[in-house]
């Protein structure tokens, strides 16, 4: 048996003093209603500097209990209402007396309701396909991305790559968050993990940002690492002792992939540069986690008023009927091919073949 190396150490601290970590805690409240709660929010940020001083990450947990590889394991609440929404969500995909359900996302940040002032055209590609997948006896849901920067409270942390120390310190669903003592909580990816779960078609639509996917798109990505070959069980890890994770993998790790056999849908829209690698890179990604592609006319990548100015760019859009059909073709490939994968008739000619590496 291979023996686990040490985890390697060596950066440095990130720890805060309590001065710098008042300063920072009390930042947030610059709006003057706030004056007069001065000697509270003093109070309230004291008790933040004990979670934080002492790293209460997770302060309300209950034993993990039979089914765990330790079930006197302290297990956070907050992964186990996580897990339990998940065990639903898989559930309903499972079941043949359940609707087909498909996940359309709009990836773009834009939106009318911040800084900028205007819908994203994603968001209109978004609503095509929404009603070529509406149809009676299918559900639709739709995941806005551009929620991270228009609504209160949205947020999606960034990966903290777990799984580069080894597969079995990821968890599924992730356990980073939320971790109150960093103050790093209303983490969105514990609604997000259920939608990709309960689906049977995933529909990608987003706009390139600097060559590359845009940064919302890019953090549910990185955080959705977990469903393919992530750990179901922390009590296997006792949390996050890196070593322990090695051991587990090099004794053997099975690689669970949670989102396995699920077909999708890449829309990938641009102004100058960029779509055919981003499209690309897209369907790399997806086809990485074992989902399968519904079918040519389900990836799409086109330019929208190429070169124009983005003053008319809704404009454009308007006069492009062709990629309007474009994004409904895209779409009734993707319906077409849930629903003969639920009637048994789609064919993966590679199915049940033995994987020959994971990494």
């Amino acid at each position: 048996m291979t023996k686990a190396p040490e985890p390697r150490k060596g950066m440095p601290s990130p720890q805060l003093d309590e001065t710098e970590f008042r300063r920072r805690f009390l930042s947030s409240f610059q709006d003057p209603a706030f004056g007069p709660l001065k000697d509270e929010l003093g109070k309230v940020a004291g008790a933040a500097w004990d979670g934080y001083s002492n790293a209460r990450k997770s302060p309300r947990t209950r034993k993990a209990g039979p089914g765990y590889a330790d079930p006197d394991y302290d297990l956070a609440l907050d992964w186990a209402g996580a897990k339990e929404a998940i065990d639903r969500a898989k559930a309903e995909h499972d079941d043949p007396a359940q609707p087909p359900c498909i996940l359309i996302v709009n990836c773009s940040s834009r939106s009318e309701h911040t800084c900028p002032g205007e819908m994203s055209k994603s968001w209109r590609l978004l609503e095509l396909a929404q009603e070529i997948c509406g149809v009676d006896g299918t559900l639709v849901r739709t995941l806005d991305l551009a929620r991270l920067a228009s609504e209160y409270g949205r947020h999606i942390h960034p990966c903290k790559a777990c799984f580069s120390t080894a597969a079995a310190l990821c968890h599924w669903p992730c356990s980073c968050y939320p971790n109150y003592s960093l103050g790093q909580t209303q983490d969105w990816m514990n609604e997000i993990y259920p939608l990709w779960v309960r689906a049977h078609g995933i529909m990608l639509i987003t706009p390139v940002n600097w060559y590359s996917p845009t940064s919302p798109l890019k953090l549910m990505m990185d955080r959705l690492v977990c469903a393919d070959g992530g750990n179901p069980d922390p009590s296997s890890t006792h949390g996050k002792d890196a070593k322990k994770a090695k051991q587990l993998e090099l004794d053997g790790w099975p690689y669970p992939r949670h989102l396995e056999g699920r077909v999708f849908s890449v829309v990938v829209h641009g102004d100058v540069e960029g779509v055919e690698n981003v499209r690309r890179a897209l369907a790399d990604w997806l086809r990485f986690m074992h989902l399968n592609p519904a079918g040519p006319s389900a990836e799409l990548d086109r330019y929208i008023g190429y070169w124009q100015p983005y003053a008319t760019s809704h404009d454009e859009l308007d006069k492009d009927h062709a990629i309007q059909e474009e994004v409904r073709n895209a779409a009734r490939t993707l319906l077409r091919a849930v629903q003969e994968q639920r009637s048994g008739k789609l064919i993966d000619a590679g199915e049940g073949l033995e994987q020959v590496r994971q990494k």
